[in-house]
Formats: C-alpha cells, sequence, structure tokens
C-alpha cells in the first residue's frame, strides 16, 4: 500500500480504530508514565506465516507522533518464524504503549489473511486459475483486507459495488429473468464494464451466453455441473467458480480450468497471524 493511498484512503481509517480505543486518555499508560521518556520494544512473530501490513502498523504510530522511529526486518509478503524478530520501534513510551493494541490489530488481521490466501493458493499452483477475494469483508476494512489477499498471492474481484457489475440473484428477479437484466445492464452501465452473471443451474447458464454476459459464475454448484456449464459456454465468456470455496475443499474445483474461483473464506474466515510487541524498556 503506497504513501498516496495510505494518506487518502487509509489514514482516517486508521485515525477511527485509534480513536475507538481512545475516547479521552489512556488512563492506564498516563497513570505509570507521566512524562515523554524514550524507549524501544521489539516486534516479534510468535506463529509461522505471511507478513502483511507493515506500512499500516507503522503509520499507527506515525498518526499518534510523527517522531517515532520503526525499523522493520522484513517485508509485506515475506515468509516469517516464530519468534523472528520483524522490527524495533523506538519513541516515546506513551505512544509506543497507546498505539500498540490498535497497531497489532491491523497487523495480526492483515498477515492472517495474507497466510491463509497463500495457503489456497498454493493448491491452484500450475493451474491458469486465478484465486479472488469477494466483497465478505470487515466494514471498514476492506482496503486493508484486500491488500493483505494481494500481498498473500490472491486476486481482488470488484472492490465495491461501484466497481462493476455483477447480476446476482436478487438483481435477476428484480429484472425478471437473466436475458433482461443483461439487458438492462449494457444500456445502462458504461461500455467499459465487464458484465458478469451469476448463474446456479445450465438453463441459467444457456441464457447468460445467449444475453452476451461477459463473464459466467458457476454458484454453488456440483463439480459435474459446472464441468457440462463450461463446457456448454465454450470459451464464449470468461468463467468463475464460487459457493462456499475454502482450503479444505478447493481442490475438487482445480482441473476444471475455470478462469477464476472466488472464495469469500479469505476475508471473513482467515484466522489471525500471532504477533506481539515485547520488551519494551527505556534506552
Amino acid at each position: 500500500m503506497n504513501e498516496i493511498t495510505m494518506r487518502l484512503q487509509a489514514d482516517h481509517l486508521i485515525m477511527e480504530a485509534l480513536k475507538e480505543d481512545i475516547s479521552s486518555e489512556d488512563v492506564t499508560t498516563n497513570s505509570v508514565m507521566k512524562e515523554a521518556v524514550k524507549g524501544e520494544v521489539e516486534l516479534i512473530c510468535k506463529q509461522d506465516g505471511i507478513i502483511a501490513g507493515l506500512g499500516v502498523f507503522r503509520r499507527v504510530f506515525e498518526l499518534l507522533n510523527d517522531q517515532m522511529e520503526i525499523t522493520f526486518f522484513c517485508k509485506d509478503g515475506d515468509e516469517v518464524r516464530k519468534g523472528e524478530k520483524m522490527g524495533i520501534l523506538r519513541g516515546d513510551i506513551r505512544v509506543l504503549l497507546s498505539g500498540e493494541r490498535v497497531a497489532l490489530n491491523f497487523l495480526q488481521r492483515m498477515s492472517g489473511i495474507a497466510t491463509y490466501t497463500h495457503q489456497v493458493a498454493k493448491l491452484l499452483a500450475g493451474s491458469r486459475t486465478k484465486l479472488l477475494d469477494t466483497r465478505k469483508t470487515t466494514p471498514n476494512m476492506r482496503i486493508f483486507e484486500k491488500y493483505a489477499v494481494r500481498v498473500g498471492g490472491g486476486y481482488n474481484h470488484r472492490y465495491n459495488l461501484s466497481d462493476g457489475v455483477l447480476l446476482k440473484d436478487n438483481h435477476i428477479g428484480a429484472a425478471g429473468s437473466v436475458a433482461k437484466a443483461v439487458e438492462m445492464a449494457k444500456a445502462y452501465a458504461p461500455f467499459v464494464r465487464k458484465i458478469e452473471v451469476e448463474t446456479e443451474n445450465l438453463d441459467m447458464v444457456k441464457e447468460a451466453v445467449e444475453a452476451g454476459a461477459d463473464i459466467i459464475m458457476l454458484d454453488n454448484m456440483s463439480p459435474e455441473e459446472m464441468q457440462k456449464a463450461i463446457e456448454l459456454i465454450g470459451g464464449r465468456a470468461e468463467t468463475e467458480c464460487s459457493g462456499n470455496v475454502t482450503k479444505e475443499n478447493i481442490e475438487r474445483l482445480t482441473s476444471l480450468g475455470v478462469d477464476y474461483i472466488s472464495s469469500g473464506a479469505l476475508t471473513h474466515s482467515a484466522p489471525i497471524l500471532d504477533i506481539s510487541l515485547k520488551n519494551l524498556h527505556a534506552v
């Protein structure tokens, strides 16, 4: 996540997280630290995984005090090991203590998503299929979680509702049919937008192909049904598999040869990566 993106899209979200944690003051820290004392603390990995979110971690402390000195010994996307020292933070001990939880919450969450995504992406190695995330993200965390997916080796589906046309079951129900929904989308959406249709059976697949959909999502179908759908599509549209895809069951889809497999689990079910700030002392 570059500096411009951080300032434009992330700073206000980080500030809201800090305000949530410090509504007026950090009573505990202010009780034991009456004035500024320079200190140092180590960033320690407590679990093997893929690190993501170091820039966000740094930004938490910078927004509290721009005089912080932070040195990392790894970068986003690196494999880290239990017990590894990943960085050193130096500055006002009050800032180190007050920013600790928020900074770690971001880093642990993002690194957990990157780690889980990496594990799932490895199961697609050697195929042409790309692993996609979804919009099933934590409210106000999407920019961080989708970044973490990319760090882990996945790809982003549309970022939000303004980003592309995806006609799901209820859109189709509102329009009256697959064909009508595609027709209306083509008439309304800018021509540069691809039109994707979510289908649940072969009849819907056939209708979507004939209506000229750019991408056809095969949602919650059996692998056998998906194979028939792919043959029916015959390269006339890109293909995407979806529907409760996890690390445990994605292998049943790897031989289908679809263009994309999307998984909400990348963001809604990834466990955190355990990371701590340890050995705080004055310098």
